[in-house]
């Protein structure tokens, strides 16, 4: 049977029982994958513009209003900042501490899930090679079969168990390389935004105790 010439259904169901969990995490792998680009997407802004904006409240001592700005920006820089912007009249240790204080509950948000998609784009390839460990399992356990019963064994015999061996290997890192990369690609693109972070937090920090 040529592969090319095979639909989805005939090839996944020629991969045996490891196919559907390696179709789950592919399922669990997307979605994550979508719902980190649309979070990233939303919580983008030009974090220069953003804190000049703030600069400029707060010079002119419109705490209320660079508090507002903050609000309404929907954005963990936003929370942030806005942290340090309340103790806006207290010492440096206490803005710093509060800053701190939003930082350890806005960056988690933003990391939230990107270890499973890790684990996903790990487990993928071990999952294909124990499918593969099973049609082989499979195999093997056809030719002990037909050896007790004396019948030859042949090349058609042992087709479906390398099927499934092949099959789920070739799932697994089917499943594996775009994840890994794709989180590779998140993974970067959430540190950035982090160090974006620190460097407007520390800015503001100066900015409200010179």
């Amino acid at each position: 049977m040529d592969l090319y010439k095979m639909s989805i259904w005939q090839v996944f169901s020629a991969g045996g029982p490891m196919m559907w969990v390696i179709l789950f995490c592919s399922i669990i792998a997307l979605a994550i994958i979508l719902e980190k680009f649309w979070q990233l997407h939303n919580i983008n802004i030009n974090t220069k513009q953003f804190l000049d904006r703030i600069r400029e409240k707060i010079k002119r001592r419109q705490i209320k209003e660079a508090l507002e700005v903050c609000d309404g920006a929907k954005s963990p820089l936003a929370n942030i900042l806005k942290a340090g912007i309340l103790k806006y009249d207290r010492p440096r240790s206490q803005i710093v501490e509060a800053i701190e204080d939003s930082s350890l509950y806005e960056i988690p948000k933003i990391e939230k899930k990107l270890s499973i998609l890790a684990t996903i784009a790990h487990i993928s390839p071990l999952l294909g090679l124990l499918g593969t460990v099973l049609g082989l399992v499979r195999c093997f356990q056809i030719i002990q079969a037909k050896s007790s019963s004396f019948h030859p064994v042949s090349p058609g015999d042992l087709a479906g168990g390398i099927w499934e061996a092949l099959l789920t290997t070739v799932a697994g890192l089917f499943v594996a390389i775009p994840t890994y990369f794709v989180y590779n690609y998140l993974a970067n693109n959430i540190n950035n935004f982090i160090l974006e972070m620190e460097k407007a937090s520390t800015e503001l920090v100066n900015f409200l105790t010179e």
